[in-house]
């Protein structure tokens, strides 16, 4: 290449074509250059995610037990040997299994609660060594459900820094009995999922009794295998839900119950973790309806429309392959803050707006401005000299609510001498203070809302209290008054 550089130079001197289609070669190169890697980046964005699937099953020694005609290992081996089956092949599909209680065998008075092991790693073809390792298991052991739970955090091998997909990580605990060596899985499970390595576990109980289950319920979604039957059924619906996405759509629905109200901020929450899961702005397609979204019915949802005040709604569970409607309460209309008339002085001025009755600010909305809120009653407290206190503003749905604001007008305060200061409204007969004015200085300017006013002054050399000065003062909208000490 380093050669070629120097004729193309040579030549160019003869042929003042040539810059001409070597700058044309070189656009072109540099457009598809372009092309492909905007057709790559829109790949990566549209790639489904990687689910990583952790099966971590009970081989301890209870798994013996008979359970219908055969034992319990013998059911649950047959039966996730034919969900294995239908698992070859899926795509974007990493399998892995962890098992525990199958190492060392229980003794009494004496337990192995490291008796836990990642028997086959996650990978794309991990299929057949779960099968063999499924078939030749023996149940041995105790229960260390904690353990093995915290040890899966590192099962999860990191994600490929150049791999766009998002990865689901997800754990199915299969289980006989409730933990054995005094430790605590839901914490262990909470921990999981608080650090995000984990979404919420499935756990599957196998012929659990009524305290045995209580003592798994908090460790993730958890389905009770009371019979062989329903243990197939369980393990399909589970399966099921750690692979698939759903559709939903949010409705914001108005006070009289129509899914009108859009353009608004929607954020999903887990609702366990707190974790974001969605942030979206809400949208009606063009049918004029709620846009469809496709969410992972793993979670439990806290759905929070971002209207004024919050509209939200807990415990919201969507079932893999049916189309949920989640409907919101969050009917609104718009409150409009004007000024009165007037000249502008281009002074910014702001209100607080709260519920009626309440302390918490909402938002501090401008003057001149509207902002659509929920419906119902509202306080006003305009940021103006004095406070302008506006109670018991009622928004109602779709409807525009106006509110004026007189607008201020000037006060010059000029004394002769530096000196304490204070300016009072006055209104039959009683005075209420406004403002102090800086006493050191000699010209002060303070917009007022129109009114009477009383400013009362003294030097600060004087030292008789009969040497206070006062004047009374009439303040109108947009004009200017000056008063001298």
């Amino acid at each position: 290449m380093s050669r070629s550089w120097p004729r193309l130079a040579l030549v160019a001197r003869f042929s003042p074509l040539l810059p001409v289609r070597a700058m044309r070669c070189v656009t072109t190169c540099l457009l598809l250059l372009l092309f492909v890697g905007a057709s790559s980046a829109q790949d990566k964005a549209t790639q489904p995610p990687l689910t990583r699937m952790l099966f971590v099953m009970d081989a301890s020694n209870s798994m013996n037990a008979f359970w219908g005609n055969q034992p319990k290992i013998n059911t649950a081996r047959e039966l996730l040997l034919n969900a294995l089956k239908e698992l070859e092949g899926q795509p974007d599909l990493e399998l892995a299994l962890r098992l525990y209680g199958h190492q060392t065998p229980i003794q009494p008075g004496k337990q192995d609660c490291d008796d836990t092991k990642l028997e086959v790693p996650f990978s794309t073809n991990s299929i057949p060594a779960m099968k063999s390792t499924l078939q030749s298991v023996r149940c041995l052991g105790t229960t260390p459900i904690a353990r093995s739970l915290e040890r899966s955090a590192a099962d999860f091998p990191p994600t490929a820094p150049k791999d766009p997909r998002k990865v689901r990580n997800v754990i199915i605990l299969i289980t006989d009995g409730i933990e054995a060596c005094d430790e605590d899985p839901c914490a262990v499970s909470r921990a999981l999922q608080a650090k995000g390595i984990t979404l919420k576990p499935f756990v599957i109980g196998v012929g659990l009794d009524e305290s045995q289950k209580y003592g798994l319920q908090c460790v993730g979604n958890y389905f009770d295998a009371s019979t062989p039957e329903l243990f197939e059924h369980v393990l399909k619906v589970v399966v099921t839900q750690a692979l698939n996405t759903t559709t939903a759509q949010i409705s914001l629905m108005t006070t009289d119950g129509r899914p009108e109200e859009t353009d608004v901020p929607v954020t999903l929450y887990d609702q366990r973790t707190g974790k974001v899961i969605q942030h979206l702005m809400h949208t009606m397609n063009d049918r004029g309806i709620p846009d469809t979204l496709h969410i992972d019915p793993i979670h439990t949802y806290k759905v929070v429309a971002h209207t004024v005040p919050s509209s939200v709604r807990h415990d919201v569970v969507v079932k893999p392959g049916v189309h949920t409607v989640i409907a919101v309460d969050a009917g609104t209309g718009t409150l409009s803050i004007k000024s009165g008339s007037g000249p502008s002085d281009g002074v910014l001025v702001q209100a607080i707006v709260r519920r009626s009755g309440e302390g918490t600010t909402l938002i501090a909305q401008d003057v001149g401005s509207s902002q659509r809120l929920r419906t119902g009653t509202y306080d006003l407290e305009v940021l103006t000299l004095p406070r302008l206190l506006i109670p018991d503003v009622r928004i109602e749905q779709g409807k525009t609510t106006e509110i004026a604001v007189p607008r201020s007008g000037v006060l010059n305060v000029q004394p002769s001498a530096a000196g304490p200061t204070a300016i009072f409204s006055k209104k039959d007969g009683a005075l209420t203070w406004v403002a102090d004015i800086d006493p050191n200085a000699l010209r002060s300017q303070v917009r007022l809302l129109p009114g009477t006013y009383e400013v009362i002054y003294r030097s600060r050399s004087a030292r008789r209290t009969e040497l206070t000065l006062k004047k009374e003062v009439t303040i109108e909208s947009g004009r200017s008054v000056t008063i001298n000490f």
